[in-house]
């Protein structure tokens, strides 16, 4: 209802704003700065004119009311039937059209009628000292002015419907419809460019022409002086007014390409938001394709990540094939990652990297010789050497794929998973926090996984002595930060009788 009660606040706004730039502004500066007029006939013009804006107003709101009637009704039900909904969208988008017809009828004919009749009887009652084909010339300039009112008024409740367009758009989705334009009253770009700029240039000329007219007819001959201040005077109301139309016109016309240009730049920063299609013009044809764009990069992207998530589970499992002793750790470990990551309130998009990351950290065990990779007995040193190789190797394979800058983030991870905390790790022997996150994070869940799990040479530990190895290793093997969250929850679930991995 807010909506409905600030949107009637505004339009009340723009229609004084109108009247009093386009009636008291330029018509009072024409009829007071252009005729000589004598302090009596001053005060019966201005009864004249207050005795016939009261008349406008009252039947400009009559027509007002109905045409404000469908929204009313709308937002004072509440919960309003479809219908209703329907024709309030109808109503907000014939609104700048049904102002401009407004201002066209009954505020023309309700100011100029009753007044060009009381100026009759004045001037017949000696009253004014008028010829009576100035009520003739007063009819055109009165034109004049109401084109200039309803051309203001049309471009300022443009603006003006927007919230509540946006309101009605909303409320639709609970329908799962989509509203309808009006077939009648919506204005195209190339009308409002005909329309505006015919009038922008021809009443300039006309209303110059107009007042240049009624002037001569009162100046004294040869007073040129008077004349020039008088012209210059007049020329720079008009050229104001007609500025400040044009700058309405390239707003109306401007503000949805600004609106648009934002979003191409969001859309290349990677945030896919489509546009409320708030127009019932060619931009609404504009908007309609820049949001079915936006759904097409969606469902590409979805099916792109999708295509990824299962390229990152097959290449695990592949390599996990491998070695028949290992099957499952690299999930596992992806599993043990992950939740360090979620205790440690890390962001859903770098829980999404470290998870890639964990799945592929063993990827460089490609370059190892079987021979070497799955040997069940102890290690030499030249073989341990080559054993401890392949986080550099699997970095090197993934720095070789040319990773875009958005999945650059998995390579700490892979390279650096068995440094350790004291700085006697490999493969480059890095200490304490110089140890990238995803490093310090897969270290732990990887050292669980490798305690916990069985191999034919042995039984995998109970996870009460894995944890509690863990905990003997904070601060030399592990960061002790994680491996305190990574015991607290990994000991709640096993008391818990829940399985992870």
């Amino acid at each position: 209802m807010h909506i409905y009660i600030a949107f009637q606040k505004r339009t009340f706004f723009n229609y004084i704003l109108g009247s009093f730039i386009a009636v008291f502004g330029v018509g009072s500066l024409f009829i007071f700065h252009t005729l000589t007029l004598s302090p009596d006939e001053i005060r019966y013009l201005l009864g004249i004119m207050m005795f016939s804006t009261l008349i406008m107003i009252v039947c400009e709101y009559v027509f007002y009311v109905k045409h404000i009637k469908p929204l009313r009704e709308f937002y004072k039900r509440g919960h309003a039937s479809y219908r209703s909904l329907v024709n309030a969208f109808h109503a907000i988008h014939s609104f700048p059209v049904l102002t401009v017809k407004r201002i066209m009828g009954p505020h023309l004919c309700g100011l100029s009628v009753p007044a060009s009749g009381s100026a009759y009887i004045f001037i017949k009652m000696g009253y004014l000292d008028f010829p009576l084909y100035f009520i003739g010339l007063a009819w055109v300039g009165a034109i004049l002015v109401a084109v200039m009112h309803a051309l203001i008024e049309f471009f300022l409740t443009c603006r003006s419907i927007i919230p509540v367009v946006s309101d009605l758009l909303s409320r639709s989705e609970e329908y799962g419809k989509k509203l309808p334009l009006p077939h009648r009253h919506i204005v195209t770009i190339k009308g409002k460019l005909i329309y505006s700029s015919l009038f922008i240039a021809v009443f300039p000329i006309l209303a110059f022409v107009l007042a240049s007219g009624i002037q001569l007819n009162e100046s004294s001959a040869g007073d040129i002086g008077a004349y020039w201040k008088w012209a210059l005077t007049i020329l720079a109301v008009i050229v104001s007014m007609a500025a400040f139309s044009s700058l309405l016109l390239y707003e109306n016309i401007n503000k949805p390409i600004e609106v648009l240009k934002q979003r191409f730049t969001k859309v290349e920063e990677g945030h896919l938001d489509p546009i409320v299609n708030i127009y019932s013009d060619e931009y609404a044809t504009l908007v309609k394709g820049f949001n079915t764009m936006v759904r097409g990069i969606r469902e590409r992207d979805k099916r792109n990540d999708s295509l990824l998530e299962s390229f990152y589970t097959i290449f695990a499992a592949t390599l996990d094939a491998r070695d028949p002793y290992t099957a499952g750790h690299s999930n596992r470990v992806a599993e043990y990652a992950v939740l360090i990551g979620e205790v440690a309130g890390l962001p859903a998009g770098q829980i999404d990297l470290l998870k890639k990351s964990s799945l592929l950290h063993d990827i460089g065990k490609i370059g190892i010789r079987d021979d070497v990779l799955l040997k069940e007995g102890k290690l030499t040193d030249e073989e341990f050497a080559q054993i401890k190789m392949h986080p550099v190797i699997g970095a090197n394979i993934l720095e070789q794929v040319n990773l875009p800058n958005d999945l650059k983030p998995l390579l700490p991870g892979v390279k650096y998973h068995h440094e350790r905390y004291d700085g006697r790790g490999y493969p480059e022997g890095l200490k304490g926090e110089n140890i990238p996150l995803f490093g310090r994070i897969m270290a732990v869940a990887d050292a669980y996984d490798a305690m916990t799990s069985d191999r034919p040479y042995r039984k995998g530990m109970p996870v009460e002595k894995a944890l509690s190895i863990l905990k003997d290793g904070k601060g030399t093997q592990w960061d002790p930060h994680y491996v305190d969250l990574f015991v607290k929850v990994i000991s709640k679930n096993h008391k818990l009788g829940k399985q992870i991995g």
